[in-house]
C-alpha cells in the first residue's frame, strides 16, 4: 500500500515563509548549561544580594529576609531574629557571616540546622541614630570587615572597631594586599589604619559608582556602573580597549569577577551576564532572550568547580562555565523541536518541525523553501543529506538544493558491504551508490511501506523497520526489484512489534523489539533473543550509534553513553538535568563532532563530551533526615517513617559523580537521583544503605549509612504490656461472664431438672398408677381365672355329687334288699364319678386359664414336673389339701407330702406361705 503524507500547499508554504522571515531572530549561540532556580524552588524572596560557598560545599545566598542554603539536594531558608533584610554573606571557616540592617553576625550548622550568633547586638556597636546596612563582608589581614556605605566595622574575634568614612563610598576592595575604598565622588582611596589616602593618577574614576576592582595579569580593572571598564597598567589608567566596553556602558555593570581559563564575568543591571574570553577576545551574553530568568544580575559567586552562581533580581542561576557540556537554546519558539543537528565549518544545521535552519556567525536563519517537518541530517563526505517531509535536500558548500520530491526521509544508513547509503522514506527505501553524485539515487521497487530504519550487511538483502509495526527482510535482484518481502516479526510469532529499532554493532544487525534484543538466524529463518545485549541492556527504549565503539541508549528515561571495550561495556550516565523533559522520544539523533557529539532536543541541541571512563575521585557524605530532623549514623528511627538520605558530593556541575546505592540484603544497584534517596515502608530491624561510585564498569563503595527501624508502636514494650493487660482483662471478664453464664445455666438446668423431675414424677406416678391398675387388673384376671377354675371344679364336683345323691336317694327310696341296694349304690357311685375324658377336658381348660402362670413357673423352676405344676395351680386357686386330694386322685396324706416336696423345689422356708408365693409369680 502506498502511504502518502500530506504536502503543504503553496499558499501555506508562502504564509510560513513570510511568517518566519518577519520574525526577529535573536542571536543564538552554543552556551554553557544553565540551571535556573526560582522562588518556587527555594521558597524565598526575589533579590539575591550576595552568594558564597561554604566549607561544607553548600551554597549560601543573601535573599532579602532570608539566608538560603543549598547543598545540591535540599533548599533551606532561615531568617534573622529581628527579621531584617540580609544584604551580604561571606564564608570564613565553619562560620557563615551575614550583614543586615544594624545587624551582623555569623551562622554555624548544628544537627542539620543553621544557628545564628549576633556580633553587633552583643557589643552594641550601632547607635539609635545610626541607619546602617552591611552591604559587604570581607577578610583582610586576619580581621573580618563589615562594610556599610558610611563606615567599616573591624572584628578580630573579640573586639569590634568602628571606622567612619569621611565620604560616601560604594564598596571596599582588597587589591595587592591593600585595602582600596571606592568613593562615589572623590575617586579611589587607600586605607592606611584609620587614615584614607587618595591614589594619584586615578582621578578619572571620580564621580563614578565603582562596583568591582579586580587585578588580573598585572592589570587592575575598574568596573564602573555606567561608564564601562577602566584598566590600570604600569601606572596608566585608561578605558578598556574591547568591543564589549561600549555595550557595558549601556548595560550598567553591577558585579564582575575573573575566573578560570582567562575568562571575565560581568553581571549587568539590564542585559544579563557577559562572559568574556581574554584568549580570543570573544564573549557570550547569557540573558533573558536565551536562558536566564531575568537580565538583572545582583551578585556573582564561584564554587569549587569554578562554575558561576548568579544572584538575580528574581531567582538564582547556576552556569557551568567550565563544563564540557554546551547547550543551544531557543526560547523564542522559532526553531521548534530539533529532530536532527549537524556541525558545519561555519556553524550548525538543524532539522526541526518548522523546517531546516542554519546557524552561522551567531545568526539563526530558516533556509528558504524548507518550511515543514524535517527529520534527519546525515553528513556524506562534505555534503549534507537532509530528509524532509516534502523530499530530500542537499547542502553542499553553503548551497541548498532539492534532490528528490518523494516524501519523507527518516534515516540514512551506510551499507556494511560497500560505500553505498540507504535512506528510509515514507514510501520505501532509496540507495545512493555514488556519494560524489547524490543526484543519482535508486528506488528499490516493490516496497511501498513507510520505512523508518534500514540496514544492510549482505548483498541484495535489506532489513527494514516499518514506521508503525513490523520488521521486514527484503530480498532484491541486481535490477533493484524486490523478489521477496517477509514480515519477520510475524513469522517469528512476535506479537508486540510496534516501533522496531535496528542497530548495527560490529557488523552484526540487532533488532530492538518491545525492549528485547533479537538477531536473525539464517538457518531457522527466525528471530532469536541476543544473549549479550539482553544481559547488559534491559528495558532499553531507544538506541543510536555514535561511532563504531560508542553508542547512546535511552533506558528507563535516562541517557547513557556506552563504550564497547572488547567484550565489556563501559557505561556513563548523562545527568538528567541536561535533557529533562526535552528528549524527542523515538527520534534520538547523534552527530559526532571531534571528541564531542551533538544530541537533538525539543528546543535546540546539546553538545556532550565523548568520554570513556568517569575517573572522579569523589568524596561524599550522607545526611539522613526523619521528619526534617537530622539523625546520625546507626540511629533508631520510628517505624513507618520516611527516611531521606541526602548524598552530598559538594559538586554541582558536570563533574558530579555517578552514584548508585544498594540496600542491605539486595543485589540491585539503584541510581541516586539528584543526590536524594527516599525510603518508605521499611521493615523493623537493622538495615544499611551503601553508596557506590560507578566508573562505567565497576562499583566502588564510597560510604554507607546504618540505621535501625524501631518496632511498630503496637509492638512496643508498653503496648505489649497493654496487650497483656487487655488480654488478661478480657480473659477475666470472659471468665466472670462465663461463670455467671454457667451459674445461670446451672440454675436454669436445676429449674429444668426440677420441672423434668416433676414431669417425670407425674409420668412415673401415672405410669405406676397405670401399672398398678394393670397389675391389679392382671391379678383380678388371674383371680377371676382362678375363681372360674375353682367354680368350674366346684360346679363339676357339686353337679356330680348332686347327681349321685339324687341317684342314691332314688335307690334308697326303692324296695331292694340290702345286698342289691349296696350293689346299686356302688354302681351309682361309680357311674357318677368323673370319667377320664371329663378330667382331661377340665385340666386342659385349667391349663389354658393359667397358661402365663405355667410359663413363668416353668422358666423359673425348670425342675418342676407336670404333677408339681398341677398342684401349684390348685394351690394358686386357694384349694385346700382336702379339696385337692380327689382332684389329683390321691389321699389327703399324699397331697400334704406333695406340698412338702414342692416347697423344697421352690426353695421356700417354713415360714413362707406357699399359696401367697405362687400368687406373686
Amino acid at each position: 500500500m502506498d502511504i502518502k503524507y500530506p504536502i503543504l500547499k503553496v499558499k501555506i508554504a508562502l504564509f510560513f515563509l513570510l511568517y518566519f522571515s518577519s520574525l526577529p531572530f535573536y542571536s543564538q549561540e552554543l552556551l554553557p548549561f544553565v540551571e535556573n532556580y526560582n522562588k518556587s524552588n527555594y521558597q524565598g524572596d526575589n533579590q539575591i544580594w550576595s552568594v558564597a560557598q561554604g566549607n561544607d560545599s553548600a551554597m549560601y545566598f543573601a535573599n532579602n529576609y532570608y539566608l538560603l542554603r543549598y547543598d545540591g539536594v535540599k533548599w533551606e531558608k532561615y531568617s534573622l531574629p529581628n527579621k531584617t533584610i540580609i544584604r551580604s554573606v561571606m564564608v570564613d571557616g565553619d562560620r557563615i557571616y551575614t550583614g543586615s540592617y544594624k545587624e551582623f553576625g555569623y551562622w554555624t550548622r548544628k544537627k542539620g540546622k543553621m544557628i545564628y550568633v549576633s556580633i553587633s547586638d552583643k557589643t552594641k556597636v550601632f547607635d539609635d541614630s545610626d541607619n546602617e546596612e552591611i552591604w559587604k563582608i570581607f577578610k583582610f589581614k586576619g580581621k573580618i570587615y563589615f562594610q556599610s556605605f558610611n563606615g567599616l566595622f573591624l572584628y578580630d574575634g573579640k573586639v569590634i572597631q568602628k571606622n567612619k568614612f569621611p565620604f560616601l563610598v560604594s564598596y571596599c576592595f582588597v587589591v595587592d594586599n591593600q585595602l582600596l575604598v571606592a568613593s562615589v565622588e572623590k575617586g579611589i582611596h587607600r586605607m592606611n589604619g584609620a587614615a584614607f589616602e587618595k591614589i594619584p593618577g586615578w582621578s578619572i574614576l571620580e564621580n563614578n559608582v565603582i562596583h568591582a576592582i579586580e587585578k588580573f595579569q598585572n592589570k587592575i580593572y575598574f568596573f564602573t556602573k555606567k561608564n564601562g571598564v577602566y584598566v590600570a597598567e604600569n601606572g596608566v589608567l585608561k578605558p578598556w580597549n574591547s568591543t564589549l566596553n561600549p555595550i557595558l556602558k549601556a548595560a550598567n555593570i553591577n558585579v564582575a569577577a575573573f575566573i578560570k581559563n582567562n575568562k571575565l564575568v560581568i553581571g549587568t543591571a539590564n542585559k544579563g551576564v557577559y562572559i568574556f574570553d581574554l584568549n580570543t577576545n570573544s564573549y557570550q551574553n547569557i540573558n533573558r532572550n536565551n536562558v536566564l530568568m531575568n537580565n538583572s544580575i545582583l551578585s556573582i559567586g564561584l564554587d569549587k568547580e569554578n562554575d558561576l552562581w548568579l544572584g538575580l533580581d528574581n531567582g538564582i542561576a547556576h552556569i557551568e562555565v567550565n563544563s564540557p557540556i554546551s547547550i543551544f537554546y531557543d526560547n523564542s519558539g522559532v526553531l521548534g523541536s530539533v529532530y536532527s543537528v549537524a556541525s558545519t565549518p561555519k556553524g550548525y544545521l538543524m532539522a526541526s518541525n518548522h523546517g531546516i535552519f542554519k546557524y552561522e556567525d551567531k545568526q539563526l536563519s530558516l533556509i528558504p523553501d524548507t518550511q515543514g517537518q524535517a527529520w534527519n541530517i546525515s553528513k556524506l563526505n562534505d555534503k549534507y543529506l537532509i530528509g524532509h517531509n516534502e523530499g530530500t535536500f542537499l547542502y553542499d558548500n553553503g548551497v541548498f538544493s532539492k534532490l528528490s520530491t518523494i516524501n519523507g526521509g527518516w534515516n540514512v544508513t551506510k551499507s556494511s558491504i560497500n560505500n553505498s547509503y540507504l535512506q528510509a522514506t515514507y514510501s520505501g527505501v532509496f540507495i545512493y551508490n555514488d556519494v560524489n553524485n547524490l543526484n543519482q539515487n535508486i528506488v528499490i521497487k516493490g516496497i511501498l511501506k513507510p520505512i523508518k530504519y534500514v540496514a544492510q550487511n549482505r548483498k541484495n538483502e535489506i532489513w527494514a523497520a516499518d514506521n508503525n509495526r513490523g520488521l521486514y527482510r527484503i530480498l532484491y535482484n541486481d535490477a533493484y526489484e524486490t523478489t521477496a518481502l517477509k514480515n519477520v516479526t510475524q513469522s517469528s510469532k512476535i506479537k508486540n512489534d510496534f516501533g522496531v529499532k535496528i542497530f548495527e554493532f560490529r557488523n552484526e544487525i540487532l533488532f530492538l523489539i518491545n525492549k528485547l534484543w533479537y538477531t536473525y538466524n539464517s538457518i531457522t529463518n527466525q528471530l532469536e533473543e541476543n544473549e549479550l545485549f539482553n544481559a547488559n541492556f534491559k528495558n532499553v527504549s531507544n538506541i543510536v550509534s555514535i561511532d563504531e565503539n560508542h553508542f547512546l541508549l535511552l533506558q528507563e528515561g535516562l541517557l547513557y553513553t556506552i563504550y564497547a571495550k572488547g567484550n565489556k561495556f563501559v557505561r556513563n550516565i548523562i545527568q538528567e538535568k541536561y535533557y529533562r523533559g526535552k528528549i524527542i522520544n523515538d527520534n534520538l539523533k547523534v552527530f559526532k563532532y571531534k571528541n564531542n557529539y551533538l544530541l537533538n532536543l525539543d528546543d535546540g541541541f546539546i553538545s556532550l563530551q565523548l568520554k570513556e571512563v568517569n575517573k572522579s575521585d569523589s568524596k561524599i557524605r550522607i545526611e539522613a533526615f526523619v521528619n526534617d530532623v537530622l539523625v546520625p549514623n546507626k540511629s533508631k528511627i520510628p517505624y513507618n517513617s520516611e527516611l531521606q538520605l541526602h548524598v552530598l558530593s559538594g559538586v554541582f556541575g558536570a563533574a558530579r559523580p555517578n552514584l548508585f546505592y544498594k540496600i542491605s540484603g539486595t543485589k540491585e544497584f539503584i541510581p541516586v537521583s539528584e543526590g536524594l534517596i527516599v525510603l518508605n515502608n521499611l521493615n523493623s530491624g537493622s538495615a544499611e544503605i551503601s553508596v557506590y561510585l560507578h566508573d562505567g564498569l565497576n562499583y566502588d563503595l564510597l560510604s554507607n549509612f546504618q540505621f535501625i527501624v524501631a518496632k511498630p508502636w503496637y509492638f512496643s514494650l508498653w503496648m505489649i504490656a497493654l496487650y497483656l493487660t487487655v488480654i488478661g482483662l478480657i480473659l477475666y471478664l470472659y471468665y466472670k461472664w462465663n461463670k455467671m453464664r454457667y451459674v445461670q445455666k446451672l440454675a436454669l438446668r436445676d429449674e429444668e431438672l426440677k420441672h423434668q423431675k416433676k414431669i417425670l414424677e407425674m409420668e412415673l406416678k401415672a405410669d405406676n398408677e397405670l401399672n398398678i391398675q394393670e397389675y391389679e387388673k392382671h391379678i383380678l384376671e388371674l383371680e377371676l381365672q382362678s375363681k372360674s377354675s375353682e367354680v368350674a371344679g366346684k360346679s363339676l364336683s357339686i353337679a356330680k355329687q348332686s347327681e349321685m345323691i339324687e341317684n342314691i336317694q332314688g335307690i334308697l327310696d326303692s324296695d331292694m334288699d340290702f345286698n342289691k341296694l349296696k350293689s346299686e349304690i356302688k354302681k351309682v357311685i361309680k357311674i357318677n364319678a368323673v370319667n377320664k375324658h371329663e378330667w382331661e377336658t377340665f385340666e386342659t381348660n385349667l391349663n389354658q386359664i393359667h397358661n402365663e402362670f405355667i410359663i413363668h413357673l416353668s422358666k423359673k423352676y425348670p425342675a418342676l414336673t407336670s404333677k408339681d405344676i398341677k398342684l401349684c395351680i390348685y394351690l394358686k386357686m386357694n384349694l385346700s389339701s382336702k379339696e385337692i386330694a380327689p382332684m389329683m386322685n390321691i389321699s389327703f396324706r399324699g397331697v400334704e407330702l406333695h406340698r412338702y416336696r414342692l416347697r423344697k423345689k421352690l426353695n421356700l422356708t417354713q415360714e413362707e406361705n406357699l399359696s401367697k408365693f405362687l400368687l406373686t409369680i
